[in-house]
């Protein structure tokens, strides 16, 4: 691994991998875009997930969309997740944890390719993806059904842990259940010696989600979409968090000092001292 731990197992550092791209506009992103009386300008979609790791302990958060996932969606892919993982020194069946923020198609993709990770998710997102409310057109659209089986047989072999409201993955990693977005919506939080990390996923799909307090155009519930907004303001507000990375902002990667070495131009990190 980059970075060396010189501060315990409580520390770690933060990679932030992008592995995939769209482009559409506002509209496409932001609810009832028409509301703010802004001009529909074009707007690109990253995609992300994370790697969070020191000396002790390596956790994968999220795992991004599957080939299949996203060809039926047009999404343009720059790295196989499972290959950048491999990049970063972990091999795909060395995966030991993996953070669900939540399980739409672009964040669950690849667990199938992890045999050995155990899961950690929200009890409030699992109950709802295998719920019969999830067939629904409104909300089946976000998932592809072969990877939500994988995630329920992950279950039933005593894979998946699920939390409610807040759970401590590991000293100076913990899992935050905002909803909003889903019924079960997660974010985490990250202790790094530049300061603890949020990573929003997509509680904050763009800076602009929070800055101007837009929603997402998928929600499954406007009211707690709001108070996670308001609820991660005040981690940053009182230093609880210092860094918000995004879960689709183009401008992710800018913010933060980029990875070297064969993901160069794909990552970039928080918390290495390498």
């Amino acid at each position: 691994m980059s970075g060396e731990d010189q501060h315990g197992d409580d520390q770690y550092e933060v990679v932030i991998v992008k592995y995939g791209t769209r482009s559409t506009v506002k509209s496409d992103v932001f609810l009832n875009h028409h509301i703010y009386a802004e001009p529909d300008l074009p707007q690109d979609m990253d995609y992300f997930f994370w790697v969070v790791r020191n000396r002790a302990r390596t956790v994968v958060v999220d795992t991004g969309f599957s080939a299949a996932g996203g060809a039926a969606r047009n999404r343009t892919s720059l790295v196989d997740p499972v290959e950048a993982l491999g990049l970063l020194g972990l091999p795909a069946e060395q995966v030991e944890t993996v953070l669900v923020t939540h399980a739409h198609y672009d964040h669950i993709g690849n667990l199938d390719r992890l045999p050995a990770a155990h899961i950690v998710l929200s009890a409030a997102e699992y109950a709802f993806w295998t719920s019969p409310m999830h067939t629904r057109a409104q909300f089946h659209h976000s998932i592809e059904d072969v990877e939500l089986s994988a995630l329920v047989a992950a279950e039933r072999i005593g894979r998946v842990t699920q939390f409610f409201d807040r759970y401590p993955v590991a000293p100076g990693i913990e899992l935050i259940e905002v909803g909003g977005h889903t019924p079960g919506q997660s974010v985490v939080l990250v202790q790094t010696v530049d300061g603890p990390v949020l990573l929003a996923s997509d509680a904050i799909h763009f800076y602009e989600e929070y800055t101007d307090d837009k929603p997402f155009a998928h929600v499954a519930n406007l009211v707690d979409m709001y108070a996670g907004f308001d609820r991660i303001r005040a981690l940053m507000d009182s230093g609880q968090a210092r860094h918000l990375v995004s879960g689709h902002d183009p401008e992710t990667l800018g913010r933060f000092r980029p990875l070297d070495g064969p993901l160069a131009g794909l990552a970039a990190t928080i918390g290495s001292r390498m």
